[in-house]
């Protein structure tokens, strides 16, 4: 299987960096309940952070936190996001949950994760193949395959 993406750039060391101070400033210890951090970059080149909120009924994962945070700032545009484990764990990908939320409300936003082929940054469609659209005011919405276009490939001098 072909994983499409993109090495990694300065701004985006300095996001997964943004993350990591997060989770290592603000994670509970061994058994602790925040262990993730997370940070999403602004169109701006803001960068907004969270942390998540283990708890036993499905509390917020750092994603949706620094979305939030994001949001509650005026950023509406969103071009990267990653989350990063305490205890030196580094980038790891976004549950299930978290990539449909991407998916729905920054359908342009790329995720740092581990791939077999190192750190890269994907975008959100190419985690989500076959997935259906949702919005507040039309709800689940059928199959779009023209969402799903393949990505240009990179410019050898960017």
């Amino acid at each position: 299987m072909r994983i499409p993406g993109r090495e990694l750039t300065p701004a985006d060391h300095e996001l997964i960096e943004h993350a990591r101070v997060i989770v290592d400033a603000n994670t509970d210890g061994e058994d602790g309940a925040h262990t993730m951090g997370a940070a999403v970059r602004g169109a701006d080149g803001r960068m907004f952070g969270g942390i998540n909120l283990y708890h036993f009924t499905g509390g917020p994962c750092a994603e949706l936190v620094a979305l939030g945070h994001a949001r509650a700032s005026g950023a509406r545009e969103l071009t990267t996001i990653v989350a990063v484990g305490n205890f030196g764990r580094g980038p790891v990908g976004p549950c299930g949950r978290d990539r449909q939320i991407l998916f729905d409300y920054h359908p342009a936003i790329r995720v740092i994760l581990p791939t077999p082929a190192g750190l890269r940054s994907i975008r959100i469609q190419d985690l989500m193949p076959l997935a259906a659209v949702w919005t507040l005011e039309e709800g689940t919405q059928p199959f779009d395959p023209a969402l799903f276009t393949p990505e240009p490939p990179a410019d050898p001098d960017a």
